[in-house]
C-alpha cells in the first residue's frame, strides 16, 4: 500500500443527512430503516440529521424524532449538522452532542446556505463552541466551499485559510474541508489540507467530497496519500447541497470502501451489506442511486 502509515480509514456516513436532504421527505421510520442497514454493514460513525430551519428543509424535519431514536443503537458515534446557535441548542437537547456547525469559505453560498455572510457566520463560532462545550460534546467546523462555489467561482486559498483559522480560535475542536459542488482535483486538495494543518497542527482534518464531475475517488486517494484521517461518504453517492445548484451526490461509501480494502486498509465495513444498504436505499426512495460499484457488484460476485 502506498497511502502514509497507517492501516485503518475513518470513514463517517453522511447519507441519512447530506444524502437525504436533496430528496422528497420520507418518513423518520424510513430513515431509521436506512440506518439500520448502514449499521448492519459496518458503520459507526454517522451523521444522522441537520437541525435547521424545517422550511428551508423539510426533508429534514423531523430531526428531534429520529435522534430520540438512535439509542437503539448505542456502538454508534452519531452527528448532526447545525447552522447556528439555536440549531446547537436543539442538536444538543436531542441528545447528538458531536456538532458539525458549517461555515461556508464563500459569500455567495454562505448567504444562500445560512442567510449570512462569511464573516458573520464566524463570528458565531465560539457562541456554538460554547453549547457544544457545556454540553460535553464535540465541535466541528465544515468548511463548506472550500475550493469553489456556485456564485462566486473558485474560492480564493487565503480566504480559506483565514476561515480555518478563525473556526480554530472560535473554539472548533476538528475540521471538514467540504468540496461542496465537487470541483476539488487531487493536487488542489492537498495544498488546502496541508495548508490547513500548517494552520492548525495537531487538528484533526477530514475532507468531505462530491462526485458531481467524476473527480471524487481520484481526490478521495489524493487524500489517503496526504494521510487524511477520515473522509465522509453516502450510501449509493446519494446527497447535494438545496442551496448550491448543480450539486450532485457525494463519493459514494461503497465504492470508497471497495478502494480502501483493496489498499489493505480496515474500514469496519462489509462490503456485501453495505451493497444491500444501497440497494433498501433505492427501493426506499424509489430512485437510481449513482454509485457505479452498486450497479456493478463486488467484482467477486454476480451484479445483483
Amino acid at each position: 500500500m502506498t497511502t502514509a502509515t497507517r492501516s485503518r480509514l475513518d470513514i463517517r456516513e453522511v447519507g441519512p443527512r447530506d444524502g437525504l436532504q436533496n430528496e422528497r421527505p420520507i418518513s423518520t421510520e424510513a430513515k431509521l430503516d436506512i440506518i439500520e442497514h448502514l449499521v448492519r454493514a459496518g458503520a459507526r460513525r454517522i451523521e444522522a440529521t441537520s437541525f435547521v430551519s424545517p422550511r428551508a428543509v423539510p426533508a429534514l424535519a423531523d430531526a428531534a424524532d429520529l435522534a430520540a431514536a438512535l439509542p437503539r443503537w448505542p456502538d454508534v458515534r452519531w452527528s448532526a449538522l447545525v447552522a447556528g446557535v439555536r440549531g446547537a441548542e436543539r442538536a444538543v437537547a436531542a441528545g447528538i452532542v458531536e456538532v458539525d456547525y458549517v461555515v461556508s469559505a464563500a459569500d455567495g453560498h454562505s448567504k444562500a446556505n445560512v442567510g449570512r455572510t462569511t464573516e458573520q457566520a464566524l463570528r458565531l463560532v465560539p457562541q456554538v463552541a460554547d453549547v457544544v462545550r457545556q454540553a460535553g460534546g464535540v465541535l466541528e467546523v465544515i468548511v463548506a466551499t472550500a475550493w469553489d462555489c456556485p456564485f462566486d467561482g473558485e474560492t480564493p486559498p487565503a480566504r480559506t485559510r483565514d476561515v480555518v483559522a478563525r473556526a480554530i480560535d472560535g473554539g472548533a475542536d476538528r475540521l471538514c474541508l467540504a468540496d461542496t459542488i465537487g470541483t476539488v482535483t487531487p493536487g488542489r486538495l492537498t495544498a488546502l489540507v496541508e495548508a490547513a494543518r500548517r494552520i492548525a497542527p495537531g487538528v484533526d482534518v477530514g475532507v468531505h467530497l462530491h462526485n458531481t464531475r467524476g473527480t471524487g475517488l481520484a481526490s478521495a486517494y489524493a487524500a489517503l496519500l496526504a494521510d487524511v484521517t477520515w473522509l465522509d461518504s453516502s450510501i449509493g453517492g446519494l446527497g447535494g447541497c438545496p442551496f448550491a445548484p448543480g450539486a450532485s451526490g457525494n463519493i459514494a461509501t461503497e465504492e470508497l470502501v471497495y478502494m480502501a480494502h483493496d489498499l489493505g486498509l480496515e474500514t469496519g465495513f462489509e462490503l456485501e451489506e453495505l451493497l444491500a444498504a444501497g440497494h433498501r436505499a433505492q427501493e426506499i426512495l424509489d430512485i437510481s442511486l449513482p454509485s457505479g460499484l452498486l450497479r456493478a457488484g463486488d467484482r467477486t460476485r454476480a451484479p445483483a
